[in-house]
C-alpha cells in the first residue's frame, strides 16, 4: 500500500495579499459610487480587511493563546476609506523572544500590505491596567471585536472588562471629555468648516451616547434605546437618519481628498455637494452655491443631533444618578424638579400653546433654574409645530415674546435655546430662512443665525459688570441707555434678510418695521429699531473709509443720526456687530476710529459746530501741555510747526503731534532720514514715523520694506512739509510684536533708515500666497476713482482678496504714474481688504491715463 504525500502549506505571499486587498477595496468603492450606500461600504471595507488580517495572522505562527482584536471604529465594525485600522494584539501570557520576533514580523507585514494601522500589544492584565488609567483605552475596549485567534483569551478580557466597568464614572468621564471637545470647536455646530467627526452635533456626539448607554447596560443601538424608553421611536429614526447622513459625508470626504480628512473645508464643499447631485442655482445676488445647500442640510442635521443629544444624555444621567425630588409648583403649567423646570403634564404645551413661550420667560425670571428636564425638552421639541400664523398673531404670545427680549437677565441663553429647539425660527419665519446659511464674504466665520446670536451676546456683555473691562466705553454708554432691549431687537433683525438678494439692510428694515408694529412698539421705539437695522453698516463705513479730519464728514454723519440716542445706539450695535463677525476682524485701530467718530459727532450734536480752526488750536494746546512734561525748551516746537499746515494737525492726535515734535525738534534740516518707532498708544501694533527729504517712490519704498518683513499696515498718514520734507506715519502690526517689540523697534529704525538712504530701484511686487478661503471664494476686485466733494483730491477705493504684498503692489503702480498719496486707510475684513486712498497727480487730469491707471491697479490686485 502506497503512502500519500501531503504537500506542505504554501508560504504566505505578501504581494498577493496586497493585490487582493487593493482589488477588493476598489470593488467596494466602485459599488458605493453606483449605489451611494455608506453603511454597505463601511462593512465591505471592514470585511475585506478582516479576511486579509486573518490570513496574515495564521501565517505568522503566533501562539494559540493570542487573539487579534479590532478596537475603536474598526472594532465597531466600520472602516472608512482612509481611516486607521485600530488593532489590539491580545496575549494570554507575556511574550518571550521568539514570540516577540513573530509579533514584529506580523506588524511589519501589515504595514507592507499598505494598511494604516494603530496597534498595541498587551496581555489581559495590561489591558485592564491601561483601561483603568486612560478613558480613551477604556472606550476603545468597549467596542472590542474578535477578528481571529483565541476566543478564550478574548472572552477573559470581556469578562474582566465588564466586571470592572463603573457606568457612573464612565458617564462622567465621557461627558467631561465631550465638553472639552465642544470647547475646542467653540460650542457650536455652525462653524463654516465643521469637522463631521468631532464637531458638536456630529458623529462623535452620537457615539458618546451609544458608549455611555452600552456601558450602563441600556443598549447599543438607537432601536434598543427606544425600547428602553430613553427616546421615542421617531427620535430614534431621526438619529439613525442623521448618523447615516454624517457617515455618507465622511465617506465622500475621504474619497474626494484621498486621505483621512474629516473637515468639510471650503476647498471640497462644492465637490462633495456635486456628488450628492446638488447644483448652484440663481444668478447675481440671488445665487446660491451648491455648497450652501449641502452645508445648510449639514447644519440642520447637526442642530437636531445637538438637541437630541442633550435629551438622551439627561435621560441616561437620570437613570445612572437617580435623585428623587419632589416637584415644587411654579404655576399650574410648570414645576421645578431638582433645579430643572418640568412640565406639569405631558400635554402641557398642547393644552396651553402659550406655554411654548412662557417657559423661556420663566427661565429668564428664575436664574436659579439650571435648565429643562429631558421630558420637557422633548415635549417642547415636538411642540414647535404648534407655532403657526394664528399662534404668531395671538396678542398674548406677542407679549410673551417681548417679555423674553425685555428680560433683565438670561436673554442670550433663552434665545439660543429657542433657536436650538426650533422655536425662534418658527416664531420668526424670516429668521428660519437664515438658520445654517453660510456667508462667503471672507470675514464672517459663523452662519448668519449664529452671527446674530453673537451680536446679541456682545450687546448683553456691555451691560454686565463682570465684562466691563472688555469694552469700558460701551459699558459706560449702555448703562445710561433707556430701554436697552430695543438694541437687542435691532441686533436680532440687522442681518435677517441676508441671502434673499438685494440690499439686506433695506429688506431687513421692512421686516423690523413689521415686527415692531405687530408687537405694539411705540412710533418712537419703532423708528429707532428701523433706523438701526437700515444703517447698521453706516458708522463702520464712515469711520474706516472717510476722512474724519474733514468737518463736512462729521457734519453729514451728525445729520444722519440726528441726536445722541441714535448715535449711541448705532455705536453700540456697530461694535457688537464687528466683534460678532470673527475674532480676527476687530482690532484696537478700528476701536479708535469708531470712538473718535462717536466723540466728534457728539460734540456737533451738542451744539458745537465743527470748526477746523478751533480743533487745530485745541490739539496744539494739548500737544504743548504734553511737551512741557518732558522738559523741552518752550520754543522746541516752533521750527517744526512752522512747516506744517492745518491738514497735519487735523489728521493727527495731540499725543502723536507731541511725540513727533519731541522726536524731531533737534533733527530738522538733516540729510539723513529720521525713523522713530514706538508701541502704538491704542494698545496694539507699532507706530512708525519717517521724516526724510521727499524722494520719488517714497510710499512704495516704505511699503516694500514692511512687506518684506511681513508686517501688516493698518493705517498710513502721508504729509509733506512746506520745505519739502515727508513726514509720514504708519501703524503696523504683527503677531510677534508683543514678545519682542523692543528688538523690532530697533530693527525698523535702523533698517528702514538705510533703505531710504540707498534709494535703490523698486523691486517687482510678488503675488503673495492667498489663503485657502480666498482661493475657494475669490471676490471680483474693484477699483473706483472719483474726485472728492471739493474737487481738490481724488478718492481711490480698492476692494480685493487680501494677500501678502497687496499694498506694495498698489503703491508700486501709483509710483509709476507719479501719483502723490496724502492718506491711506487700510481696512482688512478677515480675508478681504477695502482700502481707501486720497491721491492727486498730473495723470489724473488725463482721461486716457486714468483708464490705464485703473487697468493696471486691477491687474495688480487680482488673484
Amino acid at each position: 500500500m502506497s503512502t500519500a504525500t501531503i504537500a506542505p502549506p504554501q508560504p504566505l505571499q505578501p504581494l498577493q495579499l496586497k493585490q487582493r486587498l487593493k482589488a477588493e477595496r476598489q470593488h467596494v468603492i466602485a459599488e458605493f459610487r453606483e449605489n451611494g450606500k455608506p453603511e454597505k461600504l463601511l462593512r465591505g471595507l471592514r470585511h475585506s480587511v478582516d479576511g486579509v488580517l486573518t490570513d496574515a495572522w495564521h501565517a505568522a505562527g503566533l501562539p494559540a493563546n493570542a487573539a487579534l482584536v479590532g478596537v475603536g471604529g474598526y472594532g465597531r465594525g466600520e472602516l472608512f476609506p482612509c481611516s486607521d485600522v485600530d488593532l489590539l494584539i491580545l496575549l494570554g501570557t507575556p511574550p518571550d523572544a521568539i514570540v516577540q520576533a513573530k509579533l514584529e514580523n506580523f506588524v511589519q507585514l501589515l504595514w507592507d500590505l499598505g494598511l494604516e494601522i494603530g496597534h498595541s500589544i498587551r496581555t489581559v492584565d495590561e489591558c485592564m491596567t491601561e483601561s483603568a488609567a486612560d478613558i480613551t483605552v477604556q472606550t476603545s475596549l468597549l467596542e472590542a471585536r474578535l477578528v481571529t485567534g483565541s476566543m478564550t483569551v478574548f472572552g477573559e478580557l470581556q469578562h474582566r472588562y465588564d466586571a470592572a466597568m463603573d457606568p457612573q464614572a464612565f458617564f462622567q468621564a465621557k461627558t467631561a471629555e465631550m465638553r472639552l471637545r465642544h470647547a475646542k470647536y467653540e460650542f457650536t455646530p455652525f462653524s463654516l468648516e465643521p469637522n463631521v467627526k468631532e464637531s458638536p452635533g456630529a458623529l462623535r456626539d452620537l457615539q458618546v451616547i451609544l458608549w455611555v448607554a452600552k456601558a450602563a447596560g441600556l443598549g447599543n443601538s438607537w432601536t434598543q434605546l427606544a425600547i428602553r424608553g430613553l427616546i421615542t421611536r421617531e427620535e430614534a429614526r431621526q438619529l439613525m437618519e442623521k448618523e447615516y447622513a454624517f457617515k455618507d459625508i465622511r465617506v465622500r470626504l475621504h474619497l474626494q481628498t484621498n486621505r483621512r480628512e474629516d473637515r468639510l473645508v471650503f476647498d471640497v464643499q462644492t465637490a462633495i455637494a456635486e456628488t450628492f447631485g446638488l447644483a448652484t442655482t440663481g444668478t447675481g445676488l440671488g445665487a446660491r452655491r451648491a455648497s450652501e445647500y449641502l452645508m445648510q442640510r449639514y447644519y440642520w442635521a447637526a442642530k437636531t443631533v445637538t438637541q437630541l443629544n442633550t435629551i438622551l444624555l439627561q435621560n441616561i444621567e437620570a437613570h445612572l444618578f437617580p435623585t428623587p425630588s419632589q416637584p415644587v409648583p411654579i404655576n399650574p403649567r410648570f414645576n421645578e424638579v431638582g433645579g430643572f423646570i418640568d412640565i406639569a403634564a405631558d400635554a402641557t404645551f398642547e393644552a396651553t400653546p402659550a406655554a411654548v413661550l412662557e417657559i423661556f420667560v420663566l427661565m429668564t425670571e428664575r436664574p436659579d433654574i439650571k435648565g429643562m428636564t429631558a421630558r420637557t425638552m422633548r415635549a417642547l421639541w415636538h411642540a414647535r409645530t404648534l407655532i403657526d400664523d394664528a399662534f404668531r398673531h395671538d396678542p398674548q404670545h406677542r407679549a410673551l415674546f417681548l417679555r423674553v427680549l425685555q428680560a433683565p437677565s438670561g436673554l442670550v441663553h433663552a434665545l439660543r435655546r429657542m433657536n436650538d429647539m426650533g422655536i425662534l425660527g418658527r416664531y420668526l419665519p424670516n429668521f428660519r430662512r437664515i438658520i445654517g446659511q453660510m456667508q462667503h464674504d471672507l470675514f464672517h466665520v459663523y452662519t448668519v443665525d449664529q452671527h446674530i446670536m453673537m451680536v446679541v451676546r456682545n450687546m448683553r456683555r456691555f451691560t454686565m459688570t463682570e465684562h466691563a473691562h472688555e469694552y469700558p466705553f460701551c459699558s459706560q454708554l449702555i448703562a445710561n441707555f433707556r430701554d436697552r432691549w430695543l438694541l437687542y431687537v435691532a441686533a436680532l433683525f440687522h442681518d435677517i434678510a441676508k441671502g434673499r438678494g438685494g440690499d439686506h439692510s433695506e429688506l431687513g428694515k421692512t421686516d423690523a418695521l413689521e415686527f415692531c408694529r405687530d408687537h405694539g412698539l411705540s412710533d418712537e421705539d419703532t423708528e429707532l429699531v428701523v433706523f438701526l437695522v437700515e444703517h447698521h453698516l453706516t458708522m463702520s463705513v464712515v469711520a474706516q473709509k472717510q476722512d474724519l479730519s474733514d468737518p463736512d464728514v462729521i457734519q453729514s454723519f451728525a445729520r444722519l443720526v440726528r441726536d445722541e440716542r441714535h448715535l449711541t445706539a448705532l455705536y453700540l450695535l456697530t461694535v457688537a456687530d464687528i466683534r460678532g463677525t470673527s475674532p480676527k476682524v476687530w482690532n484696537a485701530w478700528k476701536a479708535k476710529l469708531l470712538e473718535d467718530l462717536y466723540k466728534m459727532t457728539l460734540r456737533v450734536l451738542g451744539g458745537e459746530p465743527p470748526s477746523a480752526d478751533r480743533e487745530l488750536r485745541a490739539r496744539q494746546q494739548e500737544a504743548l501741555a504734553t511737551l512741557r512734561l518732558f522738559g523741552l525748551p518752550a520754543d522746541a516746537h516752533e521750527a517744526l510747526w512752522k512747516q506744517l499746515d492745518m491738514a497735519y494737525f487735523l489728521r493727527h492726535d495731540a499725543s502723536d503731534i507731541a511725540w513727533q515734535t519731541r522726536c524731531l525738534y533737534d533733527k530738522l534740516g538733516r540729510d539723513k532720514p529720521v525713523v522713530k518707532s514706538r508701541l502704538a498708544p491704542i494698545g496694539e501694533g507699532l507706530q512708525v514715523t519717517i521724516f526724510v527729504k521727499d524722494q520719488p517712490d517714497l510710499f512704495a519704498r516704505i511699503c516694500s520694506y514692511f512687506d518684506r518683513k511681513n508686517f501688516s499696515i493698518l493705517d498710513a498718514k502721508i504729509h509733506t512739509t512746506k520745505d519739502g520734507y515727508a513726514l509720514d506715519t504708519f501703524l503696523i502690526t504683527d503677531e510677534h510684536f508683543a514678545n519682542s517689540y523692543r528688538d523690532i523697534i530697533n530693527l525698523i529704525e535702523h533698517e528702514l533708515c538705510e533703505v531710504l538712504v540707498r534709494q535703490e530701484p523698486l523691486s517687482p511686487p510678488l503675488r503673495g500666497r492667498l489663503s485657502r478661503m480666498s482661493r475657494t471664494f475669490p471676490i471680483t476686485p474693484t477699483v473706483d476713482m472719483r474726485p472728492d466733494e471739493r474737487g481738490q483730491f481724488w478718492v481711490l477705493s480698492i476692494g480685493a482678496n487680501d494677500r501678502n504684498g497687496l499694498l506694495y503692489a498698489i503703491a508700486n503702480v501709483l509710483a509709476r504714474y507719479r501719483i502723490n498719496l496724502h492718506t491711506a486707510k487700510i481696512m482688512t475684513l478677515g480675508e478681504r481688504v477695502e482700502d481707501v486712498f486720497l491721491i492727486d497727480g498730473q495723470a489724473l487730469n488725463n482721461q486716457r491715463m486714468q483708464v490705464q491707471l485703473e487697468t493696471e491697479l486691477l491687474d495688480a490686485v487680482k488673484i
